[in-house]
């Protein structure tokens, strides 16, 4: 089997007479973490927008398992499998773990003809894929407003592989996670990488960037200035690609 399963061949950008991004070629593979990594206003963003469908490139070509594709909604791409997790989530704060993992895909049985909400088959599998996860929530039937950033984070990631998704797109997934729940949400990451699923990591932290990620994807003004495994790299040169200096010159003769 093939296991590329994004390709980003020449995809260019523009509003007006702005350019946000410029021929970008960009790979993911099957169970491949890539770090997208660049200052503010490189083009990550709208990058990112192109891949969940939110954004339509103004050229180039957008492959995805295997396949041209031409995404005019995030629902487009979530029917792909491919969802992006933004930095404030898209989980409802004010029902429970269970309806949010089950939101849009609830279990109903129809009763002479009334459709009854199964809950407690959904409760079970709701315990069960966080359990298996190593997810830890104190309930399943507590208040998503009530859980920390790291596991309102983990619900959302194990709802995402639960329900078939094959690419996940992370959006500053650390910015507002303390010490111990970032240590838990790279082993999130980890265990989703290890079930063939591509992950793509937008992020300003470079230890967490090398700490997870296989490959760095460097963006400067609009286009990709680095692509680098990250056992050939190190965070000195990831930042000298990043802002465009050149290496110091050896002092040795």
């Amino acid at each position: 089997m093939d296991r590329e399963l994004l390709r980003l061949q020449g995809i260019s950008k523009t509003f007006g007479a702005v350019t946000a991004i410029e021929h970008v070629d960009l790979s993911v593979r099957r169970g491949e973490v890539v770090a997208l990594l660049g200052d503010n206003g490189a083009g990550k963003s709208t990058l990112v927008k192109i891949i969940s469908g939110g954004l339509q490139p103004t050229s180039g070509r957008y492959l995805f398992d295997g396949a041209d594709r031409h995404l005019n909604s995030p629902q487009d791409a979530k029917q792909l499998g491919i969802e992006t997790v933004y930095q404030d989530l898209s989980i409802c704060m004010n029902v429970d773990v269970v309806a949010n993992f089950f939101m849009g895909r609830e279990i109903v049985r129809r009763v002479l003809g009334i459709p009854i909400l199964q809950e407690a088959e959904m409760r079970q599998v709701t315990e069960s894929v966080l359990r298996q996860a190593g997810t830890r929530i104190p309930s399943v039937k507590m208040n998503a407003e009530h859980l920390s950033g790291g596991q309102r984070q983990a619900i959302e990631l194990n709802r995402f592989v639960h329900w078939g998704g094959k690419l996940v797109v992370l959006d500053e997934p650390f910015a507002a996670l303390g010490v111990e729940q970032v240590r838990r949400s790279l082993d999130t990451i980890r265990d989703v990488r290890s079930k063939g699923i591509a992950v793509i990591i937008v992020t300003h932290n470079m230890s967490h960037a090398f700490e997870i990620a296989d490959r760095m994807v460097v963006m400067r003004q609009g286009s990709v200035v680095g692509d680098v495994n990250t056992v050939d790299t190190s965070p000195e040169e990831i930042v000298r690609i990043i802002t465009g200096t050149k290496p110091k010159a050896s002092s040795h003769n």
